[in-house]
């Protein structure tokens, strides 16, 4: 039996007529969905909105969730509409899960987040995207107590510079720099986690002295010109995210992937070309978009540049050169760009930023577009 004020709520939505800004619900949102241990605010809120970036429109104005961050699992929560014609989610207290276990009564930092943790979390914890010139002034390893190439749990550490004793510092390995793929320009080196360790006795480096500090922990082989940065620094981790767009246009590249593929799908974490010098911000939803091939339009009918004559390239180029708008009579045809998924910027540094991608309609690559018009 429906509660009456799902009813009366019922009732006010078909006396508003929806418009163009209320919010789309998908035809097979179900009414009501119990939250299960694993979920996220983007996986609840994409059972119900086909843009689930939109979830703070879904979740506001609601008086049982004051914070839709504080969402538990065995929480019910029940789609209803207001006054206004709007879809919300409300939690249904009504509910209680029967089990011989009963009811799942979650506490404390049990709340699911905003984005899947797991995924982000090793590029959160264990990548930086660092500046090359600040890695020249960085503490670095001169070596161990162990002449061996992997030093592991309680070896000793000798390092360039004047450390603190009794404070841990993660030890990173620098990797290839991120480039701006149109320009050239190096915007940050990737700096990858590979242990820690503790700092036990200072150092004088313009004497000579180096700081001495006992490995803690190590993911991968501590070498020599390894760099040490204080634990923690860059390494937060933060559960809930602003999701939003950014308010004004942004466009850049894909330009890297952590993992080193060729290609991206859902949940695969990508490397931007933009940061805070373009405004970005943690949270900020993004389109992905791919330029279609130019077609070339010759003596042999329309044709890709890359089955095109030598002639007709040559006229292609020369169209390109003197910035012909493309019209019937011209030989190339810029094609319009098409929009291949979108992603969710969780890290940001000045130049890059790392983001997840949330939705692919084709395989992502290096070189799609990130942009918000």
């Amino acid at each position: 039996m429906k509660s009456p004020l799902l009813a009366i709520m019922l009732a006010l939505s078909a006396a508003f007529p929806a418009v163009a800004d209320v919010l789309k619900i998908k035809k097979d949102a179900p009414k009501q969905y119990v939250v299960k241990k694993g979920d996220t605010l983007w996986d609840i809120s994409g059972i119900y909105l086909d843009e689930p970036w939109l979830w703070p429109e879904l979740w506001q104005m609601n008086p049982q969730i004051d914070n839709p961050h504080l969402i538990y699992p065995g929480d019910a929560l029940a789609l209803i509409y207001d006054a206004d014609g709007n879809p919300r989610l409300v939690i249904n207290k009504a509910y209680r899960k029967l089990s011989p276990q009963g009811r799942i009564t979650p506490k404390g930092t049990n709340a699911i987040t905003t984005l899947p943790l797991e995924i982000i979390k090793p590029y959160i914890s264990f990548e930086q995207a660092i500046d090359s010139d600040d890695i020249k002034d960085m503490p670095y390893v001169l070596g161990a107590n162990e002449n061996t190439k992997t030093q592991t749990l309680g070896h000793i550490l000798y390092v360039k510079g004047d450390l603190k004793v009794h404070k841990a510092y993660a030890i990173y390995h620098e990797g290839e720099p991120y480039t701006d793929l149109e320009t050239g320009e190096v915007l940050a080196t990737r700096a990858s986690y590979v242990g820690m360790a503790r700092a036990f006795r200072t150092g004088d480096e313009q004497n000579g002295v180096p700081s001495s500090l006992r490995v803690e922990s190590v993911k991968r082989e501590i070498q020599q010109g390894d760099f040490l940065m204080p634990a923690m620094q860059g390494q937060l981790l933060p559960a809930y995210f602003d999701i939003h767009r950014p308010d004004n246009a942004v466009s850049g590249h894909v330009i890297a992937s952590p993992r080193q593929v060729r290609e991206f799908s859902t949940m695969d974490v990508v490397v931007l070309n933009l940061g805070r010098d373009q405004q970005i911000e943690p949270g900020h939803v993004l389109d992905l978009e791919r330029q279609s091939p130019t077609v070339i339009d010759g003596p042999r009918g329309p044709r890709y540049p890359e089955d095109s004559s030598k002639f007709e390239k040559l006229l292609s180029d020369a169209s390109q050169l003197f910035g012909d708008e493309s019209d019937e009579e011209n030989t190339t045809w810029t094609m319009p760009k098409e929009k291949v998924g979108e992603l969710i910027v969780f890290k940001v540094y000045d130049k890059v930023s790392y983001a997840l991608i949330t939705k692919n309609q084709h395989p992502i690559r290096i070189g799609d577009i990130a942009v918000i018009h």
